[in-house]
């Protein structure tokens, strides 16, 4: 390797870095405010905050990746040449396609990278983050309860207290709860019970040995019944609405021909293959004058990336309502796109062909 590759190389490389740590960040951000409301709201309990944050932001990552890479490419590539440095290697014989083997040394494994974060990484933490939560739901400890301790239900609904919690966080005994609603309150008592999950979302209190008192504040309106066994539902956990084929491997929505399936599986194929196209393009968009003005080409390789985003989330879109065919997938817009690429880079770096009145 050249000292020059290796410069453009450690050029690429550092740039790139920089660019997917302030994506991260911004991402992170803004995944720990969904997940803040969430917990909020009683979709997600607040133990498990910063698991989820890592599952989910290991999802986000073929989103991040590659536009991380386009704009990193773009910033080094523009940078040699509003520095006049890509005019000093042209003079030794370094073109603008010479640059592709110190990019492939970057891209190669970042497109490695991509895939196996969309293909498996992505799904499994998909898969990894509904069963924590769901676990949760069912243990008293995770969702925050403590023997001996009063703790506030989310939603600020109400109040729960147990003198008793078993290890496993399900089965408790000595319960006191208090919930209020349009002036009224209801307290409730129990020798001891345990915490059930109906479905995905319903949390279900199973009661034994109790007493359950119901009144108002402003008026003497009591009444007071006792039974052996009830069940009450845990107010506010908001159903979660996540697609059951994020959460599946990429081989069962392979063998799956349902139209939402093939949809997904073909979207996790789209961003690998976007962030070939995307470094393609990051030549040919890069390429300025020295002290001229580039921010008109930043300007359309960035309407290139969101054209291209939005192209794709349509065309998954499309093949899951059955509106395109799973067997054309989102081909017809990858290749074209590979075409301009190809295109763009083959003609970068070439001289103007002189028009027949500049030859007179």
């Amino acid at each position: 390797m050249s000292l020059i590759e290796r410069y453009l190389r450690r050029e690429f490389v550092s740039t790139f870095a920089a660019v997917v740590i302030i994506l991260l960040l911004v991402s992170m951000g803004a995944l720990f405010a969904d997940l803040v409301q969430e917990i909020a709201r009683g979709r997600v309990p607040a133990a498990l905050l910063l698991s989820q944050l890592g599952l989910r932001t290991i999802r986000w990552l073929p989103l991040v990746l590659p536009l991380a890479l386009f704009v990193g490419l773009l910033l080094s590539i523009g940078r040699l040449y509003a520095d006049s440095e890509m005019a000093v290697l042209f003079s030794v014989g370094v073109g603008p396609k010479a640059l592709w083997r110190p990019i492939s040394q970057l891209l190669w494994p970042v497109f490695i990278f991509i895939a196996c974060c969309s293909l498996w990484w992505g799904p499994w933490a998909s898969y990894k983050a509904k069963e924590m939560i769901d676990t949760a739901n069912r243990s008293f400890l995770i969702a925050g309860l403590e023997a001996g301790r009063f703790v506030e239900l989310p939603g600020r609904a109400g109040i729960l207290y147990v003198g008793e919690l078993a290890t496993d966080g399900t089965k408790f005994g000595k319960m006191f709860g208090l919930t209020e609603r349009d002036g009224r309150f209801d307290v409730i008592t129990a020798k001891s019970g345990d915490l059930a999950l109906e479905g995905d979302t319903q949390r279900i209190l199973r009661l034994e040995d109790g007493y359950r008192v119901e009144g108002s504040y402003d008026k003497i309106d009591y009444r007071m019944m006792h039974f052996e066994k009830n069940e009450i539902r845990v107010p506010d956990r908001e159903q979660e609405q996540k697609s059951a084929v994020e959460i599946r491997t990429s081989m069962s929505l392979f063998k799956d021909k349902n139209p939402l399936a093939q949809a997904e599986l073909h979207w996790r194929f789209a961003m690998p293959l976007f962030t070939l196209v995307l470094a393609i393009l990051s030549l040919p968009l890069a390429r300025s004058e020295p002290r001229q003005a580039h921010y008109g080409r930043l300007i359309l390789a960035f309407l290139s990336y969101l054209v291209g985003m939005n192209l794709m989330l349509i065309g998954a879109k499309y093949i899951g309502s059955s509106a395109i065919p799973s067997w054309a997938g989102l081909w017809w817009l990858h290749l074209p796109m590979f075409g301009i690429a190809l295109w763009m880079y083959s003609r970068d770096g070439k001289l103007a062909a002189p028009s027949k009145r500049s030859a007179a």
